[in-house]
C-alpha cells in the first residue's frame, strides 16, 4: 500500500530561513562591490530568491490549510512563516530602493547595519534548525537570545546613524530621506528575525 511522505513543516520553516540568509549575504556582496551600473542586475537576483520564498510560502500555506494534523497550531506555523517572508521582502526592498533612489555610492553605516542582518538571519536559521525538537532542546533559548542581542544591536545603529543623517546632512534633505527609508527596511528585517523567535518562544513555553 502506497502511503503519502508526510510534509515536513519544520523543513519548510528552515528552508525559508534559508532564503533569508542567501538574501542577507547577497545585500552584503552588492553594498561592499556596489556598481550602479549594475544594481538594476542585483535588483532581479535578489527578486528571484524573494519569488522562490513566495512559492515555498504557498506550499506551506496550501498544506497548512488543508490538513487534519499539524505538529504545532496552524496559527503558529502561519506566524512564524509570516515573519520570515518579512525579513525576504524588508531585504529585498532594501536593493530595490537603492536602484529607485539612485544611490550612487553607499553611505557608510550602511555596512555595519547589514552584518548585523547577516548575523541576525544565521542566528535565526540556527534557532529554526533546532526549534523542531523545541521540547527537548537544551539550545533553543540559548540560540533565541543570540537574535534578541543582535536585534538590541540593531537599534543602537539605527538610531545613531538616524540622529547622524539629521545632524551632519542637514542640507541634503534627499539623501536624508533617502537613507532614513533604507535604514528603516534593514531595521525592519532585523526586528522580523527577533519576532520569529518571540512567537518560537511561546510555542516552546506553552507546549512543554
Amino acid at each position: 500500500m502506497y502511503f503519502k511522505e508526510k510534509y515536513d513543516y519544520f523543513l519548510t520553516l528552515e528552508k525559508l530561513g534559508d532564503f533569508a540568509c542567501q538574501e542577507a549575504e547577497l545585500l552584503v556582496e552588492i553594498l561592499k562591490g556596489f556598481d550602479p551600473t549594475t544594481l538594476m542586475q542585483k535588483v532581479d537576483e535578489m527578486h528571484a530568491i524573494e519569488n522562490a520564498a513566495d512559492q515555498l510560502m504557498h506550499e506551506l500555506f496550501t498544506h497548512v490549510a488543508t490538513e487534519f494534523l499539524t505538529p504545532i497550531e496552524r496559527e503558529d506555523i502561519a506566524s512564524i512563516a509570516y515573519r520570515l517572508d518579512d525579513i525576504v521582502d524588508y531585504i529585498d526592498d532594501v536593493v530595490h530602493q537603492l536602484y529607485m533612489y539612485d544611490v550612487k555610492k553607499i553611505y557608510e553605516p550602511t555596512f555595519a547595519m547589514a552584518d548585523v542582518i547577516v548575523k541576525a538571519t544565521a542566528a535565526l536559521s540556527e534557532a529554526l534548525k533546532e526549534f523542531r525538537n523545541f521540547k527537548k532542546s537544551k539550545t533553543l533559548s540559548e540560540k533565541i537570545i543570540v537574535v534578541n542581542d543582535l536585534e538590541d544591536e540593531a537599534d543602537e545603529l539605527f538610531f545613531r546613524t538616524v540622529r547622524e543623517l539629521y545632524t551632519n546632512y542637514a542640507d541634503s534633505p534627499v539623501f536624508i530621506m533617502a537613507w532614513n527609508n533604507i535604514f528603516i527596511h534593514m531595521e525592519r528585517c532585523i526586528d522580523a528575525c527577533e519576532s520569529a523567535t518571540d512567537i518560537m518562544a511561546a510555542v516552546a513555553l506553552k507546549n512543554s
